[in-house]
This record gives structure tokens, sequence and C-alpha cells, in this order.
């Protein structure tokens, strides 16, 4: 009897530890439209990612962008070490989504868990930033061209919102996708490399 209940608790604990590693391996989301950094890796398409490439939807950090948030130089990577690779500009070099000033455009998020959320928020670079740094707050536009209030719903597991690119904006730029967590201290965060 002591020993079917020892296997039992150690059955448990392992099924127990599985989950907690599946929700961890399952979470979050990233934007794909403009493509974002994280998930250039995942498709392969950058390589020498680190673990990014199995983890494109793991760009979480702290929440509260710009006052508070990653610390700039880690921005891209949400100020997760684990992700570094994200905030290296490798010289400028990041392939580009091209986009048009003034226009329209449909940005999309994958989610692979669905969080209560606040809002989305979408910063531009400055002009004449240089993209072979890495990226601070004094390289963004100070506010955002588009917020998408979200009012504490979940979202499906694909989301668009259309936005205006501001107007101005030539060569390459990056923008910056911040998805903040209404029940958690965490956003998402996702960099995509444009050419205007």
């Amino acid at each position: 009897m002591r020993t079917r209940t020892a296997m039992a608790a150690v059955a448990l604990g392992v099924t127990a530890a599985s989950l907690l590693a599946a929700g961890t391996a399952n979470s979050h989301g990233y934007t794909d439209s403009p493509i974002s950094r994280q998930k250039l890796c995942a498709n392969g398409t950058v390589q020498n990612c680190g673990g990014i490439q199995w983890e494109p939807q793991s760009v979480e950090g702290p929440k509260g962008f710009p006052t508070r948030g990653p610390a700039d130089g880690t921005i891209c990577a949400g100020g997760n070490a684990r992700f570094a690779q994200l905030d290296d500009p490798r010289g400028g070099a990041w392939p580009t989504t091209r986009v048009t000033a003034g226009q329209s455009h449909t940005f999309r998020w994958q989610f692979t868990a669905r969080h209560a959320t606040t809002d989305f928020r979408y910063y531009i670079t400055r002009n004449g930033w240089d993209p072979s740094q890495k990226l601070t707050r004094a390289a963004l536009d100070p506010q955002p061209f588009l917020t998408v209030p979200y009012n504490n719903q979940r979202p499906p597991s694909t989301l668009s919102h259309s936005g205006t690119i501001p107007a101005g904006k030539t060569g390459r730029h990056l923008i910056l996708a911040v998805w903040t967590i209404a029940d958690t201290a965490n956003a998402f965060y996702a960099c995509s490399d444009v050419q205007l």
C-alpha cells in the first residue's frame, strides 16, 4: 500500500511538472505583420538566434513602457537576457518589411495563450535613428502612433489592428509593438524592422 501511494505521488508530481512546463512553453504571443524579429528567427529566415527560435511567443518583460519596462538596449528582448539576440542590431541588417508612410497598415498578432489585455501600443523610431545601435527610448517617437484599448478582454488566437504609419518617415525604421497584460505585471514586446 505504501509503495502504491508513493508511486501515485511521484506520478502526480511528474504530471504537474509536465503541465507547468507545457504552460510556460506555450505562452503568449508575437507579431507577424510586419514580421517581428522573433518570428524571423523562428521561421529560420535569420540564423544564430539562440532560444528565441523555439519560443517566439515568449518575449515577456515588465509592463509600463515607456516610463517603466525593459531597460534601454534590452527592449526588443523585453529585458529577457535569454533572448538577447533580438537586441543585437546585426549591423542594421535585419530583414525589413516594406510599409508606406501616411498609409494604413494591418498589424497582426499571433497568440498561443490569450491573456486579459489592457491595450496594444505601437511605437516607431525617429527619423535619423541609427539602426546599427541597440534600441533605446530616445530612438523612438515618445508617443505611440497607434493605441488599441482592449478593456481586459482576451484576444482570439489571431488579432489584427489597422493603423496609419506616421507621415514623413523615410528609410529604415523599427516598429515596437507592446501588448500590455491586464492581470499580471508584464507585457509582451515585438520589434519589427521596416523600410519606408
